[in-house]
């Protein structure tokens, strides 16, 4: 019998990549990388002078399809594979990234009487213009007193749907009633592929507040919210949510054709990154956190026992792998801050030493860091350059540096800002081994770990364990291809269950990250220092952060509210 293949497809922040995925061993044939033409719009409408507010992150769902178009041919022919061996492919997707569709499921956006509204667009991951939404949301359901905030760590974010859906009736409310359904963008480009709405569970859970056994939350909440999302979940949020690993339908003749695959191959239901990526480890049981680490970090830990666990970004039965509670818990920028500081913040000479010497600035600056010891700089930063997804869930806390001198160099800077995004890391750590949900073992996946040595050796030794690195360089498109052979089936050449499937195909590396005795004494010290700033400026001690964001946006009579 043949060899039978897998296609995953990982829809990430700035672009999209396909892989071809041998599904005897789980090795990598092929990859290609599409970057969306549009990147993220986060400043004017394509070809338009509308500008946007302050924390809209929109992009355009045609880039997506252009992914399928572009980068599922080029992986076939790089890896010389026929099309007929291809029997399955499975997406990811950064989430809660959701867009506005009619009857036909056509985003608004696309429409040309509605291309100038900014509320038909589609909202990425990163769009934060829903805080004002979020926080009422969270007001109003604590005191209703309702079940489902625990299930998330007490506080809902305005990264998710529910928020964002509020958004676009506040803010236009045409848009609203023009929208026959709200998806998440995984959805639509399964959709797209299959011509079924078949939604997922696992954004459906850690994203829409939807629950396996109760389903979404009670009508009487929504009306509470506002009385005209009364009946939100039975129209506009309707439809079958299927399990992960569940076959969504088949590739149509016109995306099939468009893609150079056969039509009738086996498509999976829609999946989220980090969530793809922990199969894609071989981690299927628990105690093992996976770090999905690219711009931002996901973090996925599997349990068995339901936990309230703070500032977890939720808690979904079969979230993750079935048969388990899986929770998820986030950092909104890491990767994002390193190189935020490389292209806004280093001098002249940096780059200028770098080109001598052939590197690009993170890999000169990794390596003048990597001879300074803990504490050495004298510095110490919070890591909210994009608010705090974890545990505080609050969008509005900004970044902070602490201890600068006319002698601090880039490299010590560059260190600390590794060692603040490390230090947020072991806060959910512990926040979820506090709670009774074991932490043993780190994993770690994503484009980070490949590339940082410093940054995995400073994670080992301020969690003080060790770090397992997927052998995967495209760890969550390893799992997404591994659910496209789930949905596939073992009659086809694929698997029956993903556990199965990981058993072959997931893999770590053999050299792994361990702490380093010396430096984990020095880590606790200065995290107890960094504990100290997070709590006094992310719990309500202080405030400044938010009173400074307040006089940034020129709204002075919210400004002197504050006070």
């Amino acid at each position: 019998m043949a060899t039978k293949y897998a296609i995953g497809v990982d829809y990430g922040t700035e672009s999209g990549r396909a892989v071809l995925i041998d599904l005897t061993d789980g090795a990598e044939v092929a990859d290609h990388v599409t970057e969306y033409s549009h990147g993220v719009i986060d400043e004017k409408l394509p070809g338009s002078q509308v500008e946007l507010g302050a924390e809209w992150a929109l992009q355009h769902p045609l880039d997506y399809i252009e992914v399928l178009k572009v980068s599922v041919p080029e992986v076939l022919a790089q890896g010389g594979v026929h099309k007929e061996d291809v029997i399955g492919i499975g997406i990811d997707f950064t989430a809660c990234t959701m867009l506005p569709v009619d009857e036909t499921g056509t985003p608004l956006c696309l429409k040309e009487e509605l291309k100038e509204r900014p509320h038909s667009w589609l909202k990425l991951w990163k769009h934060h213009a829903a805080q004002k939404e979020a926080n009422l949301l969270n007001e109003i359901a604590e005191k209703r007193g309702e079940d489902f905030l625990a299930r998330y760590g007490g506080k809902i974010s305005s990264e998710w749907m529910i928020a964002k859906i509020w958004q676009v009736l506040n803010e236009d409310s045409e848009i609203y009633e023009r929208t026959d359904q709200f998806l998440e963008a995984t959805d639509w480009v399964v959709m797209q592929m299959t011509g079924n709405v078949r939604k997922n569970s696992c954004t459906a859970g850690y994203k829409a507040l939807w629950h396996k056994t109760n389903g979404y939350p009670s009508r009487e909440f929504f009306k509470a919210l506002d009385p005209r999302l009364e009946n939100l979940t039975d129209t506009k949020l309707r439809g079958e949510i299927a399990p992960i690993g569940t076959k969504a339908g088949e590739l149509t003749e016109k995306m099939a054709g468009l893609m150079g695959l056969n039509p009738g191959i086996a498509v999976a239901v829609g999946n989220v990154d980090a969530h793809a990526a922990v199969p894609g480890v071989g981690v299927v049981t628990p105690g093992k956190l996976v770090m999905a680490m690219g711009t931002s970090i996901c973090h996925m830990l599997l349990g068995t026992e339901e936990k309230t666990v703070e500032g977890m970004c939720g808690v979904v039965e079969d979230g993750i792998i079935p048969g388990y509670l899986g929770y998820e818990a986030g950092q909104s920028a890491v990767g994002d801050i390193f190189a935020w500081f490389v292209d806004r913040s280093v001098p002249a000479y940096v780059k200028e030493e770098a080109d001598r010497e052939g590197l690009h600035i993170h890999e000169w600056l990794e390596r003048k860091a990597t001879a300074l010891r803990p504490g050495e700089s004298g510095l110490l930063a919070l890591d909210w350059w994009n608010g705090n997804r974890s545990v505080l869930v609050d969008t509005d806390l900004a970044g902070m540096m602490l201890g600068y001198t006319l002698q601090t160099k880039p490299e010590e800077v560059y260190r600390a800002l590794l060692e603040a995004t490390a230090f947020g890391t072991r806060k959910i750590v512990e926040s979820f081994h506090q709670n009774g949900v074991s932490v043993d073992e780190l994993y770690a996946c994503g484009g980070l770990p490949q590339k940082n040595k410093l940054l995995m050796q400073i994670y080992a030794d301020v969690t003080n364990r060790e770090i397992k690195v997927a052998a995967s360089k495209q760890t969550p498109a390893l799992g997404a291809a591994m659910f496209g052979a789930v949905a596939a089936g073992s009659e086809k050449g694929g698997y029956d269950s993903i556990t199965a499937a990981a058993k072959q195909m997931g893999h770590v590396r053999e050299e792994t990250y361990r702490p380093i005795q010396e430096n984990v004494a020095i880590y606790d010290k200065l995290y107890q220092e960094y504990t100290k700033l997070h709590d006094y400026f992310g719990r309500g001690e202080n405030d400044v952060m938010k009173r400074l964001k307040t006089i940034k946006e020129n709204k002075q009579e919210v400004f002197t509210s504050l006070y």
